[in-house]
């Protein structure tokens, strides 16, 4: 099961790599235009905080380096987007954008460890400590993914909501609730079994209105569909 976890872990690490650097195309767009524009920084953000949480729980975790390396991996893109965020934020909105960062990228990750170093002598007590928080966190951002379902369904079209967005919330839920499964994590299986449904129903619901026409978004938020389409965006909980 130990070998069998690990190939698992490998193809989970290949396309959680795959989707961290989904939304390049994104930041290549923000950079030529020296403006972030209707984009919002508070996905990216929540990413970098779990992925920064994630790998601290792969690094306490006995056999969990693949969790801290894809993560830690992960950790370092989002740290390149929201400082590229920050770099081009319109002004009203660069101070507000660092403050948040502050406080979710820096304060929190510090008094989580922190507190969990402090109120747990035993490293077994630790680990499940960080899961716990990880997966709630985990579960709490899946509130992105049921608004693009919502968007979906009141619209009637899927623009708002990518393909691949979905099928990769579909593929990298499954790969990870298997990888769960085989090392016994319930901490890694229950956020990541809760992906695979969500990304089943996005995927479902795809196929019902991938052919209908958008309707009831403005322009300027059509323009940023448009743009979401061409490259993913962080606006899913990645798993690892």
């Amino acid at each position: 099961m130990a070998e069998a976890s690990f190939y698992i872990g490998v193809i989970g690490n290949v396309i959680s790599v795959l989707v961290f650097l989904s939304p390049v195309e994104t930041f290549w767009k923000i950079v030529k235009r020296k403006s972030t524009e209707e984009y919002k920084s508070l996905p990216y953000i929540c990413t970098l905080l779990g992925s920064s949480l994630w790998t601290y729980y792969g690094i306490v975790t006995p056999g969990e380096y693949l969790v801290s390396t894809v993560n830690g991996f992960g950790a370092l893109v989002e740290i390149i987007y929201v400082s590229l965020f920050v770099l081009y934020a319109p002004p009203r909105l660069k101070l507000h954008t660092i403050v948040v960062v502050a406080m979710l990228n820096v304060f929190f990750p510090i008094a989580a460890i922190a507190a969990t170093r402090s109120a747990f002598k035993d490293e077994k007590t630790r680990s499940q400590s960080m899961g716990f928080i990880c997966a709630g966190l985990n579960i709490i951002m899946y509130g992105s993914p049921l608004s693009a379902m919502k968007t979906v369904v009141t619209t009637k079209s899927v623009k708002c909501m990518p393909f691949w967005l979905s099928f990769f919330l579909f593929l990298n839920g499954a790969i990870w609730a298997v990888y769960a499964s085989l090392q016994h994590d319930v901490f890694l299986l229950v956020p990541n079994g809760v992906g695979f449904v969500f990304g089943t129903m996005q995927l479902i619901l795809y196929g019902i209105y991938r052919n209908a026409k958008l309707v009831g978004l403005s322009k300027g938020s059509s323009d940023i569909v448009a743009d979401e389409e061409e490259g993913l965006t962080s606006r899913v909980p990645l798993l690892t």
